[in-house]
């Protein structure tokens, strides 16, 4: 049997127009993120919350943001409860505090690899290191 051609990925209207070859890296991410089992699409933060508050510590999701000048933000369950962090895009990489890669799921494999030895502080989850 034949396969149908996946869909191409689209990104909401409310986002600003992108470079051709930023639109190429948006394009491979997306593809990349969408055949992962954590990325859960237009989720709001209330519902990305409600979903990690009975999951262990630790456990996360990505999600589009809510937010006109970020695509995406990571959704975490912290010992404090769940908290959102914004991922940006800005000249052809996603960012998330010190760490950049042109690839969101390869930014979260840094990230992951990381905080193992090096936990990140964000204001956001108010003190709690992410480890």
């Amino acid at each position: 049997s034949v396969l149908p051609s996946p869909t191409p990925p689209s990104l909401p209207d409310r986002f600003r127009m992108f470079r051709s070859c930023e639109w190429e890296v948006l394009e491979r991410s997306l593809n990349i993120l969408q055949a992962s089992d954590f990325y859960w699409g237009p989720l709001s933060v209330g519902e990305a919350h409600a979903k990690l508050q009975r999951e262990p510590v630790g456990t996360y999701l990505v999600r589009d943001s809510s937010q006109g000048n970020c695509l995406f933000s990571l959704s975490v369950r912290m010992p404090t409860g769940p908290v959102s962090l914004r991922i940006s895009f800005q000249e052809g990489y996603f960012r998330l505090k010190n760490w950049f890669s042109d690839c969101v799921v390869r930014l979260l494999e840094l990230v992951v690899a990381g905080t193992q030895n090096n936990p990140l502080h964000f204001d956001e989850m108010g003190g709690t290191p992410l480890v």
